[in-house]
This record gives structure tokens, sequence and C-alpha cells, in this order.
């Protein structure tokens, strides 16, 4: 490995619906082998994404007649979701993008499933479950395209 590569990110299969498609049903094995990958070749290990709008089961946001949960069902899967991820990586997985694309183009917050079943401070919850799973881990949010002048 050349050295001037010293970070990995994952692209999808650490997101919801790859590693967590079912209730209860985890599916760890492309994650696994991105983590060794990066600790066999001594890299910084971001993960990438814990929560965002989209590539996230339908499961989620509905209860067994596909109605819309609660705040509180939802808070309560997303925490477990994420203690379930991170705490089985911490310390192995250096740093966080627990949040995605919450943010528009104009500087708004995006409407989602998460801010409209939890509201606004969904992302603060999602911040405070990824540290209480790894204190140490850097935790990021990240998004596409806010970076550019208002169009």
């Amino acid at each position: 490995m050349p050295s001037q590569f010293n970070s990995t990110t994952s692209e999808h299969f650490l997101k919801w619906s790859y590693v967590h498609p079912e209730p209860g049903k985890y599916n760890f094995d492309a994650a696994d082998r991105y983590v060794a990958f990066g600790e066999k070749n001594k890299m910084f290990i971001v993960g990438h994404v814990l929560v965002g709008p989209d590539q996230i089961p339908d499961w989620v946001f509905q209860d067994d007649n596909g109605k819309t949960v609660s705040r509180e069902v939802l808070l309560k899967r997303m925490r477990e979701h994420i203690m379930a991820v991170v705490s089985r990586y911490k310390g192995r997985i250096n740093g966080w993008d627990v949040v995605n694309n919450a943010i528009g183009k104009d500087g708004q917050m995006l409407e989602t499933k998460w801010s409209k079943i939890i509201g606004p401070d969904y992302i603060q919850k999602a911040f405070e479950y990824a540290h209480e799973a790894d204190p140490d881990a850097e935790l990021y949010y990240n998004d596409y395209n806010v970076w550019s002048p208002k169009t």
C-alpha cells in the first residue's frame, strides 16, 4: 500500500439498509472486511453513516401495521442501531459520520423522516448515542454540497 494513503471511508456497507436490513437482524460481513482491511494497512478508519435521509429500511419508521412510529419509538430504534454498530467497532473505527445530508443548499434543515418524526434534535440525539457507544471516536457531520456558495 502506498504510504500516502492513510485513511479509508466506507461507502455503503455501514449504512442502515446494508448492516441492519430487518428488525433484530444485522449483517456485518462486508463491514468486518472493510475494518480488517483498514487495520491491516494501518489506516485511519471512518464509518459512514449512522443516520441519513436515505438507504434506511421502511421498518425503521413504521410499526407492524405500516403506520408512522412515535418519536419515542424512533429514538429507541436509532439508539439501539447506533449502539449495536458503533459498539461492535469501538476502538477500531476511528471516526464516524454520525449524521449525513441534513441541511439543504439553502442552509436550512431538510425535511426528512427523522426530522418529521423526532424533530430537529434528532441530530443531537444521534451524536449523543454515538458518543455513548464510543467516547473516544471522532464524530462528524457529513454533507454533500453545503460547501458551495448559495446559488
